[in-house]
């Protein structure tokens, strides 16, 4: 069976269609242990994700050709998640596949004394995929209406402006060439205090925890509501959001991955056409 043959079948609704952000769409109601739209299992899962790994390698491949030829086109993926959500998985197992050498990634945590000195979508700017690279953004400009507006690190007023600021930015970005794959990862509670106890229970992962992680937890209702607003003010036709459930890494993994691949399909990529006389080439190399 063709690798895309047998996604297809797996996938009885492609994620780019089941796992878009819908209007009226709960948070609070997902369930972080679903596999929408795939009616496979672990076992098909992880063997799906190998095969579709290599699709996803030769599409950037061909993104970054174009670019290194002049193309300035790019793919963003926005990761966007509670902490044990998978964020950093994602990053090591689905953008593992494809050549680093054209991937653009950055992770942004609490802003620096400069970065605080300057409008929030600085920083954001200045990270932004070049052409014919695979941006990653391990959290985004979106902190700035999630962690800022829970903890309530500036006005109402002012956070509450950034959604139409956020849009037009985003506006702007894909008028200019970048497709932006925006993914809201959703971890259950449950979850979450079995990955942190994982952490607390093996030397190889305390580096990961973080005490204020627990603090965060008891702040999850807050988060909800701030991660509801998001989706329901910066979800739009130029650049929607993905809603992914987490709790299965296998699942969550792979339809990431479909989703880059149908963002990289639709640019309608092919190699880029030799600069120089091809034949006149082979002779000069034979001659050297």
């Amino acid at each position: 069976m063709h690798m895309a043959d047998k996604a297809r079948g797996l996938w009885k609704t492609p994620a780019i269609e089941v796992l878009r952000a819908r209007p009226g769409q709960r948070i609070a109601e997902l369930d972080c242990g679903s596999t929408p739209g795939f009616v496979g299992g672990k076992s098909d899962g992880l063997a799906l994700f190998e095969e579709r790994g290599t699709v996803l390698s030769s599409l950037q491949e061909k993104l970054y050709a174009n670019g290194r030829s002049g193309d300035s086109r790019s793919v963003l993926l926005v990761l966007q998640g509670m902490d044990t959500a998978g964020k950093g998985g994602m990053v090591r197992h689905v953008i593992g596949h494809v050549d680093p050498q054209g991937v653009d990634h950055a992770s942004f945590g609490v802003p620096t004394p400069e970065e605080k000195g300057h409008h929030f979508l600085w920083r954001i700017d200045k990270a932004l995929p070049r052409g014919g690279q695979l941006g990653v953004f391990d959290r985004s400009h979106y902190e700035d209406v999630l962690v800022v507006r829970v903890h309530d690190l500036v006005p109402e007023e002012i956070w509450s402006g950034r959604y139409d600021e956020i849009n037009q930015f985003e506006k702007e970005l894909v008028a200019g060439g970048t497709t932006l794959v925006k993914v809201a990862m959703f971890v259950s509670l449950d979850e979450q205090k079995s990955r942190l106890l994982e952490r607390l229970e093996r030397r190889d992962k305390y580096w990961k925890y973080n005490p204020s992680d627990v603090d965060e937890r008891r702040l999850w209702p807050a988060y909800q509501d701030a991660y509801q607003a998001m989706l329901d003010e910066t979800s739009t036709d130029y650049a929607p959001w993905y809603v992914v459930p987490c709790d299965r890494k296998w699942y969550s993994r792979i339809a990431v991955t479909e989703l880059l691949i149908d963002a990289l399909e639709k640019l309608d990529l092919d190699w880029p056409p030799a600069a120089f006389d091809i034949e006149a080439e082979k002779r000069r190399l034979a001659e050297s």
